[in-house]
């Protein structure tokens, strides 16, 4: 799967609980402009620990693959989320206006 949209978090290196591997978790906000209301949200967790090249704000084009991840809430109350397991994420430069009218 291929989503393009904005890094809500900055992006963190973490470390595997069960195998100890390293890895970079962000958060997601896709949408379409003109038909989504609310954001589609994504965790992204690209393996390495490497961090990526992007901060909070930009605009990336993510690759993976989609999973859903269940645990408890802080509450105790059972929840998900979606999660792309990624082999690519990089920032890239939102189309501008002007280069759209151009193009046309």
């Amino acid at each position: 799967m291929q989503v393009f949209g904005n890094v809500a978090t900055q992006p963190e290196v973490k470390k595997s609980k069960t195998s100890q591997r390293a890895y970079v978790e962000f958060r997601l906000a896709e949408s379409q402009r003109g038909v989504d209301t609310e954001p589609t949200w994504y965790s992204v967790r690209v393996m390495g620990k490497d961090r990526p090249s992007f901060d909070k704000g930009d605009f990336v084009k993510v690759t993976g693959k989609l999973k859903t991840d269940f645990y408890l809430s802080r509450e105790g109350k059972p929840t998900g989320t979606l999660l792309i397991i990624a082999f690519e994420a990089a920032k890239i430069a939102k189309p501008s206006a002007v280069t759209a009218q151009a193009a046309g």
